[in-house]
């Protein structure tokens, strides 16, 4: 064999120099094919295995165009996923958790044995809400004064008020939420998605993150691809003019762009059969051939000039308040962008308050400011998707990483709290006007109908016609998942 390796050669081309003798390992892979392929030769025509054979013809124009769209496994309620990414955690006792014993015992110790140490070791008096509850639309639904115009909307939402985390830290219950693991490292969920299905879109990103102005703790990697090929990776656009760097062609003509582009792709090509990990380079010819198409697709979804002046108004583009303003123009480009058949969006929550939903102090003033950036515009989001046809096939998901404390911090803030606290999904085959679990009567742990973050995951991928058990990943030697090896459907939120 080692005398045959040094007589196997490369022939040489003008893309590299003369070839040197090939290795054993290098011979052995580029003849893999073959052989393959003279066993898959023999199998064809055998009854038993030929139509299998045949049968992996879409899947590997899927391999081809990994973006292609996919039949999914079972019927699907929705299509596509807006995921509305409260960073920082908003109070579930301040919003969708109407807990009246907190106004009853304001100011005194908390009546809880064992109450966990939390983030900061701060355990203060119990801490009533600065904020009215109202039953709201035909259902009843609780809804705190804090968000008024979502609160209109109370018929449509699936308020999930039991939801829990492993991570009561902020990368590490970023990581849990968006991959379902608490390190770096993961595919996040928009990832596993647009593996799973592909994209409707052909000239923009199946995955797009909407940037409000602020990255998470946890940093980029929070809406990474992990191990899963580079062509699913999130997109991150921001909502100025343009939406992302470069996107106006440099080149005097389309003609010579084309020309550059292609010949990129040819010097990728030609090292396709030089490299040990063929995918990194297929995704990146996919990806510069998609950022070729994006600069003509980019600037078309970003120009707003066609909106009516009533929709920019319905989503407070003409709102005093800059941060409304800067939030609804996400909004409303994410809109389009869902019209245009991009799989997940996810928007990220404006600089309002400094800090996100994370108040430790000024609870009153930081949440309001929030809530003022982001309610019109969210509302705003649900009427138009309603009125355009696009909510039944649009899953919508409302959450931040944990919750927060019934106590307060210091004086006037709340703590981090994993143990049960609040989301909600609308949209997309989901039960409106329903709430699903309970909090204990502070609104701290989860005591009824108690839902991991591998279950609400595992909903999800059902809504959008996936078993989260069959969507896996062969990696490190086993076939992962986004739910590992946990997660149940929970079917009393489906419709």
């Amino acid at each position: 064999m080692r005398r045959f390796a040094h007589r196997f050669e490369l022939p040489a081309t003008p893309l590299h120099r003369p070839a040197r003798p090939t290795t054993r390992r290098e011979m052995l892979l580029q003849c893999a094919n073959g052989f393959g392929a003279l066993a898959a030769a023999a199998l064809w025509s055998d009854p038993a295995y030929g139509a299998l054979l045949r049968a992996a013809g879409p899947a590997r124009a899927a391999l081809d165009d990994p973006l292609a769209p996919r039949a999914a496994p079972h019927r699907a309620r929705a299509k596509q996923v807006l995921f509305l990414y409260m960073d920082g955690g908003p109070s579930q006792v301040d919003t969708f958790d109407w807990k009246p014993r907190l106004a009853k015992e304001h100011g005194q110790p908390i009546q809880l044995a064992n109450v966990p140490k939390t983030q900061f070791a701060n355990v203060g008096t119990v801490l009533q809400s600065p904020w009215e509850f109202k039953p709201r639309g035909q259902s009843g639904l609780m809804v705190s004064e804090l968000l008024p115009c979502i609160a209109q909307h109370a018929d449509k939402l699936c308020v999930v008020r039991s939801l829990t985390s492993k991570f009561s830290e902020h990368p590490g219950a970023n990581y849990f939420l968006h991959s379902g693991h608490g390190q770096t490292g993961r595919p996040s969920m928009g990832s596993w998605v647009t593996y799973g299905l592909g994209s409707e879109c052909r000239n923009l990103p199946g995955f797009v993150v909407l940037n409000g102005g602020l990255v998470p703790p946890g940093g980029l990697e929070t809406f990474g691809n992990g191990f899963l090929p580079a062509t699913f990776q999130a997109s991150l656009f921001k909502p100025e003019a343009g939406l992302v760097a470069d996107s106006t062609p440099r080149e005097a003509s389309s003609a010579a762009q084309q020309a550059k582009l292609e010949l990129l792709a040819e010097l990728d090509r030609a090292a396709l059969g030089r490299v040990g990990d063929r995918g990194a380079v297929e995704a990146a010819i996919q990806n510069q051939e998609l950022a070729f198409r994006m600069q003509t697709a980019v600037p078309e979804v970003a120009d707003l000039a066609g909106e009516s002046a009533a929709t920019k108004a319905l989503y407070g583009l003409d709102s005093p308040n800059d941060h409304t303003r800067r939030y609804g123009r996400v909004c409303l480009l994410a809109r389009r962008l869902l019209e245009r058949g991009v799989r997940f969006i996810e928007l990220t929550v404006p600089p309002a308050a400094g800090d996100r939903w994370d108040q430790h102090a000024d609870l009153k003033n930081a949440h309001a400011a929030n809530a003022l950036a982001t309610d019109q515009p969210i509302a705003a989001l649900l009427t138009d998707l309603e009125q355009r046809g696009l909510l039944d096939t649009t899953l919508v998901v409302w959450a931040g990483e944990f919750g927060r404390t019934p106590m307060a911090q210091g004086s006037d803030g709340r703590d981090h709290n994993p143990y049960g606290f609040t989301v909600w999904l609308a949209g997309g085959g989901v039960k409106g006007g329903t709430t699903y679990g309970s909090t204990d009567d502070y609104g701290y742990f989860a005591i009824d109908r108690k839902l991991e973050m591998h279950d609400l995951h595992a909903t999800m991928l059902h809504l959008l016609g996936i078993d989260h058990t069959q969507l896996t990943f062969r990696h490190g030697g086993r076939d992962m998942r986004l739910t590992d090896v946990h997660g149940e459907v929970v079917h009393e939120l489906i419709a």
